[in-house]
């Protein structure tokens, strides 16, 4: 069967996502997303859950949207571009944006924005991502580096891969820290009890992470925090892990209410050699007035209008 289409199925005992699958073809992980995407009625109801028992004759319904535009389109968006030449950008991903189109996400991202304001990215790194080598989460602002042709994209990447980039980032987390600052390697990989999650796992990738305090405020501690390596929330679960949780996280934080106005986590300074001229590329980002405004909410009154150097 097609993708696009409404599927009229009928249950015969077992898990919805097995019966759904052997009658459309379609793979479980496939159907369990549609499935908790609010796309199965069954005997008349929303069924979300892919382990749902079906009855005996049960009609079920399930609707495939059609697949997604595998070209993003150029989009005329707002987009700090802070460097540019014919080999990479550097830009400021706004707070919200998300990096690259992906379920739910066609339009808008920050690969529609460079599309428009870089015409020379068609195709560079596959047609979903071109010139990213890097992401931040969509609820992160500040710095990334974009590759303008295929051997930027190629030397970026090995830089990442190889620990040759400083990243640094303000991240304002729940409590105060025992010391001055501090060192978490602990591997990440896939949450075990929820799949849209990350956590500290023995059998994950390696991760790690050094910060160091920079101001303290109420039940709060603002960090620097430098990564070493680049895995999937990994600032946001090695936080977690040390029972300091980001404030304003609305996955991982914790219980103390610290009043904030977002995620705050902002990616402030990058620093790297240029993949041709080999000349030092320095970059800090200014501090966004949402993460200033849940600063000074918690005592926290920052000197500089500017970025922060690490």
């Amino acid at each position: 069967m097609e993708e696009g289409t409404e599927y009229r199925l009928t249950g015969d005992g077992r898990r919805a996502d097995v019966v759904i699958s052997e009658q459309t073809g379609l793979s479980r992980s496939r159907v369990a997303a549609l499935m908790e995407d609010g796309r199965c009625i069954m005997g008349g109801r929303l069924c979300r859950k892919a382990g749902t028992k079906t009855t005996e004759g049960q009609e079920i319904l399930l609707t495939v949207p059609p697949p997604a535009d595998p070209e993003p389109r150029a989009e005329d968006l707002p987009l700090e571009i802070l460097y540019q030449d014919a080999d990479l950008a550097v830009v400021i991903k706004p707070r919200g944006m998300v990096v690259h189109p992906a379920p739910g996400h066609a339009e808008g991202t920050m690969v529609n924005a460079l599309l428009y304001h870089m015409n020379s990215l068609g195709g560079i790194g596959g047609a979903l991502r071109p010139g990213i080598v890097h992401r931040l989460d969509k609820d992160t602002s500040g710095l990334m580096m974009v590759a303008a042709n295929d051997n930027s994209q190629a030397a970026l990447s090995q830089m990442l891969a190889d620990r040759k980039v400083e990243k640094h980032y303000l991240a304002l987390v729940e409590g105060k820290m025992k010391e001055a600052s501090g060192r978490i390697d602990l591997p990440i990989g896939r949450s075990r009890k929820d799949r849209k999650k990350m956590a500290v796992d023995p059998d994950g990738r390696s991760a790690v992470t050094e910060w160091k305090t920079l101001a303290e405020g109420r039940n709060c501690t603002l960090l620097d925090v430098h990564i070493l390596t680049g895995r999937t929330h990994q600032i946001r679960v090695h936080m977690k892990a040390i029972g300091h949780p980001l404030c304003g996280d609305p996955i991982y934080g914790g219980e103390k209410g610290v009043p904030v106005p977002c995620l705050m986590l902002h990616a402030c300074s990058l620093a790297f050699l240029h993949p041709v001229t080999g000349e030092e590329m320095r970059f800090q980002a200014p501090i966004p007035e949402d993460f200033r405004e849940g600063l000074r909410k918690n005592g926290i009154e920052l000197q500089t209008n500017g970025p922060i150097a690490p």
